[in-house]
């Protein structure tokens, strides 16, 4: 009792502001240790439970750390010795704390319950249109509410301060030149926000998509609020903004379904007899791991000079392999053709005609003779 009588009246001797920082600090360091015991006692529950849980406590440790602070600052607001001043400072502290606190559970929330709702779907699978579909929509709604958030956040952040606050209300109620000048600055943002949100609901493109835009084969990568990176089949990233895929063409090859039909063309001399070639593609393709068995026609599609145009249709499962298969299909056709009728591989005929040839052997049977 001694001892705590004398601290007090040391304490009491000490400057109001030298107390107070003693004591906010005090309650800070309190409220550290609280949230290191309370965090260890989390990771031991669910150290052996699966990934999600153990993430999910991973994921709000810096949360609940600034938590923990927040509330030490306020129990410490109370008994510190603060001027009107500090007091007041502190407690607009505490609200931009409150603020930031609330965005960022909002936030965690969001991330939280996608993982969990699109943990039934898998994209590294063959069929993965369905998972494709709700993976699209829940990034590319995820990003634009936490755009949305931080921006509510940060207006409500600079509301707290008084200039501030009566700035934005007079250019609200102005709505005059600056309003138009902010308006045409921010119209590319609102323009794929918009886009954003469109291409959320109507999915011209989705996650893991096949497309080909601007002339370059790839799939889709990553969808944000803003733009799509799509990795080019030599793995280069073609970066596009959101609202291009609402304004301008472009092919999607999985957009229903994944199956494709590839088609290649061969060129031969009309001796090649069109049977043996579809008896050889049909061959090929039933040793093929690529041909999933739905479509395979040869066909004769053109007749010109020199050449007979001899088209090959064969499905796949999906484009990668549609690729593969036409390139197999090219490879064989081309061997079989050298090996067996190297005479109908393409080749020019010179040929004389036969009064050409008459008047040639009467010369030279007048200069024999002569």
């Amino acid at each position: 009792m001694d001892f705590l009588s004398g601290l007090e009246r040391e304490i009491e001797l000490l400057p109001a502001w030298v107390a107070s920082l003693g004591i906010l600090a005090a309650f800070i360091f309190a409220g550290l240790l609280v949230h290191r015991l309370v965090f260890s006692l989390f990771q031991r529950v669910v150290g052996q439970k699966d990934l999600f849980w153990r993430s999910l406590v991973a994921r709000t440790e810096r949360l609940g750390k600034v938590v923990t602070v927040a509330f030490g600052l306020h129990a410490a607001a109370l008994v510190a010795p603060l001027t009107p001043g500090q007091a007041s400072s502190l407690r607009h502290l505490l609200l931009v704390c409150l603020i930031v606190l609330v965005a960022w559970i909002i936030h965690n929330a969001m991330h939280i319950w996608s993982v969990v709702y699109l943990r039934r779907f898998q994209l590294d699978t063959e069929d993965n249109l369905l998972a494709r579909k709700h993976v699209t929509q829940f990034r590319i709604m995820r990003r634009i509410a936490n755009s949305l958030l931080i921006v509510l956040a940060a207006a409500a952040v600079l509301m707290t301060f008084e200039n501030v606050r009566q700035y934005g209300v007079s250019l609200l109620a102005s709505a005059g030149a600056a309003g138009i000048v902010v308006g045409l600055a921010l119209q590319p943002v609102l323009k794929n926000l918009l886009a954003g949100v469109q291409l959320a609901i109507t999915q011209p493109i989705r996650i893991d998509d096949a497309i080909l835009v601007e002339g370059e084969f790839g799939r889709v990568e990553e969808i944000t609020s803003t733009y799509v990176v799509v990795k080019l089949w030599d793995w280069r990233r073609l970066v596009l903004p959101l609202n291009y895929f609402m304004e301008n063409p472009f092919q999607n090859w999985t957009r229903e379904s994944a199956p494709l039909i590839g088609s290649m063309m061969v060129y031969l001399d009309y001796t090649m007899p069109v049977d043996v070639v579809r008896t050889k593609v049909e061959e090929i393709a039933s040793r093929s791991v690529n041909f999933d068995g739905k479509v395979l026609n040869v066909a004769v599609t053109d007749l010109r000079e020199n050449v007979m145009q001899i088209r090959v249709l064969a499905s796949a499962a999906d484009s990668g392999r549609a690729f593969d298969l036409r390139c197999e299909m090219r490879e064989q056709l081309i061997d079989f053709v050298q090996q067996m009728f190297p005479n109908a591989l393409p080749r020019l005929r010179l040929e004389e005609t036969p009064s050409a040839t008459s008047r040639h052997r009467s010369g030279n049977w007048q200069e024999r003779t002569g």
